[in-house]
């Protein structure tokens, strides 16, 4: 490992320097430089070349399981713990974590609202079963862009999404009006969202009763009663809005249209999927 880093920071700094400061002898170095390299090296090699492309293609999102995942598919033998020595050697993990709590839920309004009727059964054995819905904030030079999502709870797809200047009900209607047309849901899918002006407006409602929708909604301030839906704000995020500074409204759209349905959709591994994509979890019938 030493003589790796040696080797790939020649032409920046002194080998013999390295060698001092690392311990290992500059004979020693190179002996082992120009020795012949075993089938097993040649494999790392090649294994670390791949890591780094999938990290690269994969918008460094993936930690080692997803990794070992996409590896297998590519039919790879290796284990998880392979991959997950080979990252740390080659200096690679997932982009991390920021903590961050986006509100657009405006509870205080006089609008009826409806039950938890999901009560946090994260579980569902067929798609157009349970859909969440909520929206965000995306942040531009232009001011703020509203993102409103509706997710398939089966397949964790992404089935209906909206883009808006404005936070009016307009925006969650017109997710909902994509997640029906593209899908069909038969009457008696269970709807669950916040408790928002947006979700609880006239407008949205009746949405919901002309295609035999039920509504269900989290209880106040609860964002756990949503979480499969705050967890993929967090992903969407984490592996991409906090690692860009959109100077335009449409820049950000564009961004967010190729995330959600080009890499979220079809190319991310889920790990509540077997990490698999959502669209590969749910087959043909949907593509």
């Amino acid at each position: 490992m030493k003589y790796d880093f040696i080797r790939r920071n020649a032409a920046t700094f002194s080998v013999r320097r390295m060698c001092d400061v690392l311990g290992v002898s500059a004979s020693g170095y190179y002996d082992a430089r120009d020795r012949p390299k075993s089938a097993t090296a040649l494999r790392r090699d090649a294994l670390a070349e791949r890591i780094r492309t999938i990290h690269a293609a994969k918008k460094g999102c993936y930690g080692s399981p997803r990794m070992h995942a996409e590896l297998v598919d590519e039919r790879e033998t290796c284990c998880v713990n392979t991959v997950a020595k080979a990252m740390k050697s080659l200096g690679i993990q997932a982009v991390s974590h920021r903590k961050f709590r986006v509100s657009t839920t405006d509870s205080n309004h006089e609008f009826p609202v409806a039950d938890n009727v999901l009560d946090r059964n994260f579980t569902a054995t067929k798609p157009n079963q349970v859909w969440l819905a909520d929206m965000t904030y995306i942040p531009t030079s232009e001011g703020f862009l509203y993102l409103s999502i509706v997710e398939d709870l089966f397949s964790r797809r992404v089935v209906g999404w909206s883009m808006s200047e404005s936070m009016e009900s307009r925006s969650v209607v017109d997710a909902l009006h994509m997640a029906i047309e593209s899908r069909c849901p038969d009457a008696g899918l269970l709807a669950h969202s916040d408790r928002g002006s947006q979700y609880a407006s006239e407008h949205y409602q009746r949405q919901l009763a002309k295609h035999g929708i039920r509504c269900s909604m989290s209880r106040r301030g609860n964002c756990w009663d949503n979480a499969p839906m705050e967890s993929f704000f967090a992903s969407l995020k984490k592996e991409l809005v906090h690692l860009e500074k959109y100077k335009t409204i449409a820049e950000a759209k564009a961004s967010l249209f190729e995330y959600i349905e080009v890499f979220y959709n079809r190319e991310r591994r889920h790990s509540s999927l077997g990490y698999v994509a959502p669209a590969k979890f749910e087959g043909n019938e949907y593509s």
